[in-house]
């Protein structure tokens, strides 16, 4: 395998990012200390150009059940599973159905390259037989991108499951395959996609509170601009009453804000006013003066309550 390592100081040069920066991943620390010493600059936004680029991030980070299907350059069908038996990274089943996980147990910068290694690995591999993708995470793998080898122009449409039983679909199990199917599920969170709406996902995790988990698709700093112009206007960020906006976090280079919401209203009552608060933002993203002081201030106010998962 190639080494991605290089002189950090050719790498922060030809990016144009001040070694004395906050890196661009979000760790919170030095460019210099973090992504610059050593390796390639990060790929902030793993899944940029695919799409459905917010459903990735949400089967990547949040949703523990789901699936979509793809569709390769060459016409191949791809089952894409939010995340496979024992963290694999790929399988091929014995009626050559393909299977791609996108939870993987490790990971590189650039996630689209990981998974692109571990699918271009399986279009090779014969039916019923290990997929070995090499090394994969770590330094970073040496494979192709998603991107390169995914048709881009076919839909993406997300599945969500109520459990892993799609793990033995077609399959004659054995008592340990069920053993463990058993296991994961027990592990699974009620979850629900909102319909009509891209990337938000209900999600009850106790008996006290649920969530909204929305994955936006906008670009980081003019949503967030978008956000401040709302709260400094006096906009509402709930969806309701007995609601409340946690926050936030970042991940892939996507924000996605996240509100508690009663645990005993359906996930389906949240549609409609998730679609009326999407509605607010919109008109919000057409603005593109600069933030006044008021704004500025709710700008800071919501970063202070971001954080960064990836």
């Amino acid at each position: 395998m190639a080494s991605r390592k290089r002189s950090s100081a050719p790498a922060a040069e030809s990016e144009g990012i001040n070694p004395k920066a906050p890196c661009p991943c979000g760790s919170g620390r030095r460019y210099k200390h973090c992504h610059g010493s050593g390796y390639a600059p990060p790929v902030i936004r793993s899944f940029e150009g695919l799409p459905g680029e917010a459903d990735w991030v949400a089967l990547r980070e949040l949703v523990p059940a789901a699936t979509a299907t793809l569709r390769t350059k060459d016409g191949r069908e791809v089952t894409l599973a939010s995340v496979l038996p024992g963290g694999s990274p790929a399988l091929v089943r014995a009626n050559g159905e393909i299977m791609l996980g996108v939870q993987l147990q490790s990971s590189s910068d650039d996630v689209s390259r990981d998974l692109g290694t571990a699918l271009a690995a399986a279009l090779e591999a014969p039916a019923g037989a290990p997929v070995d993708p090499g090394p994969i995470g770590g330094a970073g793998s040496a494979g192709p991108r998603l991107q390169e080898l995914l048709d881009t122009t076919a839909p993406f449409e997300v599945t969500v499951h109520d459990d892993f039983g799609f793990w033995l679909e077609g399959t004659e199990p054995n008592a340990a395959a069920k053993a463990g199917l058993e296991h994961a599920n027990e592990a699974i969170l009620p979850t629900v996609r909102l319909a009509g709406l891209e990337a938000a996902y209900w999600v009850r995790p106790g008996a006290e509170r649920s969530h909204l988990r929305w994955v936006r698709p906008e670009p980081e700093e003019k949503l967030l601009d978008a956000l401040a112009r709302l709260r400094a206007a006096g906009e509402p960020m709930l969806l309701g009453e007995g609601t409340r906006y946690a926050g936030a976090f970042r991940a892939h280079g996507l924000v996605v804000p996240v509100w508690d919401l009663p645990a005993d209203t359906p996930a389906e009552d949240w549609t409609e006013p998730a679609t009326q608060w999407q509605a607010r933002l919109e008109q919000a993203l057409t603005v593109t003066d600069p933030l006044d002081a008021d704004e500025r201030r709710a700008r800071a106010g919501l970063l202070s309550r971001q954080i960064t998962i990836r």
